[in-house]
């Protein structure tokens, strides 16, 4: 009898984990696909930029995903759904699922481009290593990719003005008006979105009973490694608006001194 029902069990096991084989094949297909893609896009950036670093060429494959995975998430979040501060830790959508391979892919390359080159310190590798795992973790689990996507949508909101940023300063064009101005939107999305939706989203992973213990470890994580960026990018802000100030203050110097030596004709 035992043996019998053995082997009426056993093809049904079998089949499982055949299904289970197949799907793990094909997310590493979609994965290596989107590693080859990003590294094949590199490839033709430096081609095309040979006057330019290995860096120019590896930020604006930064910001083409910056761009590409801000929309695609934003529309898994607000259109797609499920709503990630009310449904955490529901089953992964198909779109939920090539999203995340395509990011997976890119922050393999990314990391291992920060890695051969040194040109990042050990928070941004942890914060890529982090998002890997998470990414890892969400794919095999087969769910928690709706708040994953949401994490994903606000860590990559300001990744485009970052590099905006580092090209404005290349270029020579940072201190100016756009320079200002894409320093103060990097600024209030990271302080508003990362941080004060950051929260909230994180409240609503702790308290739901549906994510497991150690994804809900995963966002604790994340969100301290936003914290750790958001001190440093404060003491910037604080440096520049005090140098601002003084600047300010200089030239008003300057102008009271003119007028009162007769050199500034009043119209």
């Amino acid at each position: 009898m035992t043996q019998c029902c053995f082997l009426r069990v056993h093809p049904l096991f079998f089949w499982f984990w055949s299904f289970h084989h197949r799907m793990a094949l094909a997310l590493c297909l979609q994965v290596l696909c989107s590693l080859c893609g990003w590294l094949s896009l590199y490839i033709s950036f430096c081609h095309l930029n040979k006057h330019r670093s290995y860096e120019w060429s590896c930020r604006l494959v930064t910001f083409t995903h910056g761009v590409l995975s801000i929309g695609l998430s934003a529309y898994i979040g607000f259109i797609d759904g499920p709503w990630p501060f009310t449904h955490p830790g529901s089953p992964n959508t198909p779109l939920q699922v090539h999203v995340l391979c395509l990011t997976l892919g890119y922050f393999i390359f990314d990391l291992g481009w920060c890695v051969y080159f040194q040109s990042e310190g050990a928070l941004m590798l942890a914060h890529h290593t982090l998002s890997i795992l998470g990414i890892i973790m969400a794919l095999v689990l087969g769910e928690s990719g709706t708040e994953v996507n949401a994490v994903l949508f606000g860590s990559e909101l300001t990744n485009p003005l970052l590099q905006m940023r580092w090209f404005l300063r290349e270029t020579g064009h940072y201190h100016s008006f756009t320079g200002d101005v894409v320093d103060f939107l990097f600024v209030a999305l990271f302080t508003g979105v990362r941080i004060g939706v950051g929260a909230c989203l994180l409240f609503c992973e702790m308290v739901s009973p549906t994510p497991k213990w150690f994804v809900k470890a995963g966002g604790v994580a994340m969100y301290a490694v936003s914290w750790c960026f958001m001190f440093s990018i404060w003491r910037f802000a604080w440096r520049k608006s005090i140098k601002k100030y003084h600047a300010w203050r200089s030239r008003r110097s300057e102008e009271r001194q003119l007028k009162h030596n007769g050199h500034l004709k009043i119209h």
